[in-house]
C-alpha cells in the first residue's frame, strides 16, 4: 500500500494508506495501476482458485447476465442456481442432499475493524445461515428441544465479521471492539494445533483423547441439553495460519457431539473447496458434518459467493416438519453467483485441478521445508494441499512470538507488496493467544506452477530476510 496523496471517499481498512489499483489480471497475476506485475500468491485470502481471467468464467457469467441478472428467490429459481446444487450434491455422494446459496454481500458494510489486516468475509452470512438452522433444527424435531440454543466452538477461531459469526468465534483482538454486543451463548474450548497444544511427550492419540476429553467437561459444565452445535474449521485459516487436526481429531469430536446429541458444524469457508487437496476438507477426515459452510473457493473471486450444505438427516426433519428455513436474503441464490460459481466448479472439474492442487502442495511443502525449515525465526511450517501457514517465533526452543508492538506480520505483508518482491504474503497477528504471535499463509491458485512456486518461495524467504534485517535481528 502507498500513503494517500489525497484523500479517498472510501473507508478503506486502514484510513492512513491507499492501496494500489488493480487494473487487470490474468493467470496467478494481478497487473496493478504503476505497471506492477503482482504475483497473487495468497488467491487474495485463500479466493482466487482459478487464478484471474479465466475466459470460461467471465463468459458463463455474460451469458447469465444475457438471460436474466437478478430475481428474487422467494419468488423464482434458476437453472444456474439448481445446476450449482446439484453438482456439489453429488460430490458429497448425496451425504449433504441440500444447498443453501448465500450472496448478499452485506457483511462487508456491517462491521469495519480499525485492524487493516483483519479479513472480511462473505463466509460470516453462511455461519450466520448455519447456526439458524442448527437452531431451528432442536425446535422442528418430533420431541422439540427448545433448551438448546448454546453453542461450542474454539479459543483463537475466526468464523466471520457479522455479530453472529464474530460471536461464535474466539479469537480475541478481533471480537475486542464489539464485545459487548456479542451473544453469551457459546464457549471455547482448546484448538487443535499440534505446534503449541501437543505435549512433547504425548501422542497424537493421547493429544486427541485430551481434547475429546475437554470437550466432553465442556458440555458437561454448560449442559449438554442445551448445547446446539460445536463448530470448527477442518485447517484452520486466517486465525492460526493453516492449521490442520491430528489425525483422528474430528471422529473423536463428532463422537462428543452424538453422545449429546449436538450436531457438528464444519466451517470449510477457507480450507474447503479443493484448497486442501479434495474438494471438501472433511473426505480427508473420516467423517461427515451435519452442517457445512463453504465460500471462497466456491466462487473463485468471480462473484461474492458462499453456501451452506445441509446432511440429509438434517433436511429430512425440515422437511417432515414445518418444511421452512425461517432465514433469508435479498440477494440469495443471485443468478449471476450462481453461474460464475457453477463455472469455477465445472472447470476445477474438467481441467482435474484438484490433482494439481495436491501435486503443487506436495512441491510447495518441500520447497517451504528446504528454504526456511532451518530458518531461526521461522517456529513452523503446515498446512494442506495448497494451503501453507508459515509461524514466527522469537526463540524456537521456547517459541516465544515477538512482542506484538513490532507488528512483524504486518511488515511481511507490506513488504511482499512493495515492487521489489510484488507478491501477496497474508500476514495475520494473534496466531498464540489472539494478540501474541504472527503467521502469513501462502494460497496461490490451483492452477500454480512449479516455475510459480519456486517465485513465490524464493521471494518470500527474501522478504523474511529483509524485515528481520530491517528490525536488526
Amino acid at each position: 500500500m502507498t500513503a494517500s496523496a489525497s484523500r479517498s471517499a472510501i473507508m478503506h481498512r486502514d484510513s492512513h494508506f491507499t492501496p494500489k489499483k488493480a487494473v487487470g489480471g490474468k493467470g496467478c497475476y494481478i497487473f496493478l495501476e504503476d505497471g506492477t506485475r503482482f504475483l497473487d500468491s495468497t488467491g487474495g485470502a485463500a479466493v482466487a482458485c482459478l487464478g484471474h481471467g479465466n475466459e470460461t468464467v467471465q463468459q458463463a457469467i455474460k451469458e447469465q447476465m444475457d438471460q436474466i441478472s437478478y430475481c428474487h428467490s422467494a419468488f423464482f429459481g434458476t437453472n444456474a442456481a439448481e445446476e450449482l446444487a446439484q453438482l456439489l450434491v453429488d460430490s458429497t455422494g448425496g451425504k449433504m442432499s441440500k444447498l443453501f446459496v448465500v450472496s448478499s454481500g452485506l457483511e462487508s458494510l456491517i462491521l469495519f475493524y480499525s485492524n487493516p489486516l483483519t479479513s472480511l468475509n462473505l463466509g460470516s452470512e453462511a455461519i450466520d445461515g448455519a447456526l439458524k438452522l442448527a437452531r431451528q433444527y432442536f425446535l422442528e424435531l418430533p420431541s422439540p428441544q427448545p433448551e438448546r440454543t448454546r453453542f461450542i466452538a474454539r479459543s483463537r477461531s475466526y468464523h466471520g465479521t457479522t455479530i453472529g459469526a464474530l460471536g461464535v468465534g474466539g479469537h480475541l483482538s478481533r471480537r475486542e471492539l464489539f464485545e459487548p454486543l456479542l451473544a453469551k451463548n457459546t464457549s471455547h474450548v482448546s484448538p487443535c494445533n499440534a505446534y503449541r497444544g501437543k505435549k512433547d511427550d504425548e501422542s497424537d492419540a493421547s493429544y486427541v483423547v485430551r481434547l475429546a476429553a475437554e470437550l466432553d467437561a465442556e458440555f458437561q459444565r454448560v449442559g449438554p441439553e442445551t448445547v446446539c452445535a460445536f463448530v470448527a474449521e477442518p485447517v484452520v485459516g486466517a486465525a492460526l495460519g493453516c492449521v490442520p487436526a491430528v489425525p483422528g481429531y474430528f471422529p473423536a469430536m463428532k463422537a462428543v457431539c452424538e453422545k449429546y446429541g449436538a450436531l457438528l458444524i464444519l466451517d470449510e469457508i477457507m480450507s474447503g473447496m479443493g484448497r486442501t487437496g479434495t474438494l471438501h476438507a472433511w473426505e480427508q477426515e473420516d467423517v461427515v458434518p451435519d452442517i457445512q459452510t463453504i465460500g471462497k473457493g466456491l466462487g473463485g473471486g468471480y462473484a461474492p459467493v458462499s453456501a451452506i450444505l445441509v446432511n440429509d438427516s438434517i433436511v429430512q426433519i425440515l422437511d417432515n416438519g414445518t418444511g421452512v428455513f425461517r432465514h433469508g436474503q435479498t440477494y440469495q441464490g443471485h443468478p449471476i453467483s450462481c453461474a460464475a460459481a457453477l463455472a469455477v466448479q465445472k472447470t476445477v472439474q474438467e481441467r482435474n485441478l484438484l490433482e494439481n492442487v495436491r501435486n503443487m502442495g506436495a512441491y510447495m511443502e518441500q520447497q517451504l521445508r528446504q528454504h526456511l525449515g532451518d530458518h531461526p525465526y521461522v517456529g513452523d511450517i503446515r498446512g494442506k494441499g495448497l494451503f501453507w501457514g508459515i509461524e514466527f517465533v522469537n526463540d524456537k526452543i521456547t517459541k516465544e512470538p515477538f512482542d506484538p508492538v513490532t507488528r512483524l506480520s504486518f511488515l511481511m505483508q507490506e513488504k511482499g507488496l512493495c515492487p521489489k518482491y510484488a507478491l501477496s504474503l497474508y500476514g495475520n497477528p494473534g496466531t498464540v493467544d489472539g494478540v501474541r504471535g504472527d503467521h502469513v499463509i501462502i494460497s496461490p491458485p490451483f492452477t500454480v506452477s512449479k516455475e510459480e512456486i519456486d517465485i513465490i518461495v524464493d521471494g518470500a524467504t527474501k522478504v523474511f530476510a529483509e524485515v528481520f534485517n530491517e528490525l536488526g535481528l
